[in-house]
């Protein structure tokens, strides 16, 4: 446990690996959310779909950077709760 950062660091330690009832509910997700959009854009001209495409990238890029920012603010205050554990009377 004392090289716990630096294992996480190194990615030998992965947080999700835990929870692996979400993992099905997380490809149950996946799979719905593919099925509809290959249903959507079976209806979509090819300019449309160009469109659509552009759209869903954007909307990862954007999950990518707020889900970051989430686990970055849930670090923070897990360590700000350790450190009023240990270190505040």
């Amino acid at each position: 446990m004392s090289h716990f950062i630096e294992e996480f660091y190194y990615g030998n330690i992965e947080p999700q690996e835990s929870i692996t009832e979400l993992k099905t509910e997380i490809k149950k997700k996946l799979d719905a959310l593919s099925q509809t959009e290959e249903q959507l854009t079976s209806k979509l001209t090819e300019e449309e779909k160009g469109l659509f495409i552009k759209y869903a990238s954007q909307y990862s890029d954007f999950l990518c950077v707020s889900n970051a920012n989430s686990f970055i603010a849930g670090f923070r205050l897990g360590a700000k709760f350790t450190y009023d554990t240990f270190v505040t009377d």
